[in-house]
């Protein structure tokens, strides 16, 4: 299907751009729910706990 034929009509042009959506929301997936509740430590790439000496260190470098 070409884009032309697409945005001549108001409904396939709806319906193109939740088809999108949709395929995008599937590709990134939801927000996965922490079991842990609002208590959790945040990890890094590594998977290691972030302390609150490397945050520090990271607002002094970025500027913050």
């Amino acid at each position: 299907m070409r884009f032309s034929t697409i945005f001549k009509n108001r409904w396939m042009a709806l319906i193109w751009a939740a088809f999108i959506i949709w395929a995008a929301y599937d590709f990134v997936g939801a927000e996965p729910q922490d079991q842990a509740g609002n208590n959790s430590v945040g990890t890094d790439a590594t998977g290691a706990p972030v302390s609150d000496q490397d945050v520090n260190k990271i607002a002094q470098t970025v500027g913050g």
